[in-house]
């Protein structure tokens, strides 16, 4: 087949950025409750992309019910922000937070929601 230049635009199109995709999603919500103390804690977390292709690591953390906090990093490679992901789980985990179900979640935020 002849073309009129050196560039297809049949050709295939390849990913070669490892920047441009998250590999796998990184979601965290965690808890830590302690009645005896009034304490009642949750820490969420989760990497994405923007839109200029750097990998950015969300933390939201406040009273279980209320808005609280959060706070975002950005980096250039999509491992330094698992490192750092990866160093706040272990963190969390020794300060006692630990994994909730879901509908323990959904049922919570209802609650809240029509108070």
């Amino acid at each position: 087949m002849a073309t009129d230049s050196k560039l297809s635009l049949d050709a295939e199109r390849r990913i070669s950025d490892p920047a441009e995709m998250i590999a796998q999603p990184y979601h965290l919500y965690v808890e830590r409750t302690d009645f005896s103390k009034n304490m009642a804690r949750y820490y969420a977390m989760e990497i994405s992309m923007t839109l200029f292709g750097e990998a950015c690591l969300t933390r939201s953390w406040g009273r279980i019910g209320k808005r609280g906090q959060s706070m975002r990093h950005h980096f250039g490679q999509e491992k330094e922000a698992v490192d750092l992901f990866l160093d706040l789980v272990r963190q969390k985990r020794a300060r006692g937070y630990r994994p909730v179900a879901c509908e323990g979640i959904k049922s919570r935020n209802r609650r809240h929601d029509i108070v």
